[in-house]
């Protein structure tokens, strides 16, 4: 003869077979085993590694703040009140997107001073002056074959590139005069490795510091190290639109991005695509 229990009583079952599995295994152990049967696709969380290019993806990531808006400002404090400021931005091809590894991009950049303390419109013996003696420029590849190449260098006196009645010392050119800071209008990086998808740009700018405004004896030299990431495209997407950018400097809502200051002290500000914003 068969026995059919009912709702309550399969239910007071279940519950007596549960409470002598207590008292056979203990509650840890119950409690471990419902904990895996209820959430039986859940795992800790981890923190992913760093992303690794693999060979042959359609499109690399590499930050570029330039690559996004055209153009690039950044400033450093090199005195209290006292900022050297670097312009960079695209001049062939303006369109960041089709800096490929094997085209000619040209780039210009500009370097300039300002001195908080004082009006702008202050006469030289009013300032603190800035002397640059020496522009260089480095280079490092990202490559997805994970080879490092440094295929652009620049280095010049700043006193070769502009006029010869351009104010000037022993010390180098000056930045913060009425004439205005350096103006490099175009600079080209060439040929990369073909599986480039970025390029970083470090700059080294040798400069004198017055310490104290028309006081010749209070000068301090220094280097200080901007440096400009540049994403590189392969040819084969130069037809897919990124998500969020445009080809004209700005972002899609038509605003440039508030600057950000990294560790290194510098302050970088989305520009508009064109030249140097500062005199």
């Amino acid at each position: 003869m068969s026995i059919r229990l009912s709702r309550r009583a399969r239910v007071a079952a279940v519950a007596a077979l549960t409470a002598a599995a207590i008292s056979l295994t203990g509650c840890a152990q119950v409690i471990d085993a419902f904990n895996s049967i209820s959430s039986p696709n859940e795992a800790a969380a981890t923190p992913a590694p760093n992303a690794t290019p693999v060979t042959g993806e359609v499109e690399m990531p590499f930050d570029s703040q330039f690559t996004y808006d055209g153009s690039v400002q950044m400033t450093y404090e090199i005195a209290d009140g006292l900022q050297i400021i670097l312009d960079f931005w695209a001049v062939d091809s303006k369109r960041t997107r089709e800096w490929y590894p094997d085209n000619p991009k040209t780039f210009g950049f500009a370097v300039n001073v300002k001195d908080t303390r004082v009006d702008e419109k202050a006469v030289l013996k009013q300032k603190r002056r800035v002397f640059l003696s020496n522009v260089s420029i480095s280079s490092q590849t990202a490559q997805t074959s994970n080879q490092v190449s440094s295929p652009f260098q620049f280095s010049s006196d700043p006193r070769t590139l502009v006029p010869t009645d351009t104010i000037r010392s022993s010390k180098g050119l000056l930045i913060n005069s009425y004439q205005g800071g350096l103006l490099v209008p175009e600079t080209t990086i060439n040929q990369l490795p073909q599986d480039t998808y970025g390029i970083t740009l470090q700059f080294a700018l040798d400069i004198w510091v017055e310490g104290t405004a028309n006081d010749s004896k209070s000068f301090t030299q220094q280097t200080v190290y901007p440096v400009i990431p540049i994403a590189i495209y392969p040819r084969e997407t130069e037809t897919d639109a990124a998500t969020g950018s445009t080809t004209d400097g700005t972002t899609t809502d038509g605003t440039t991005g508030d600057g950000t200051t990294g560790t290194d002290g510098w302050t970088t500000t989305g520009g508009n695509g064109s030249g140097p914003t500062t005199p």
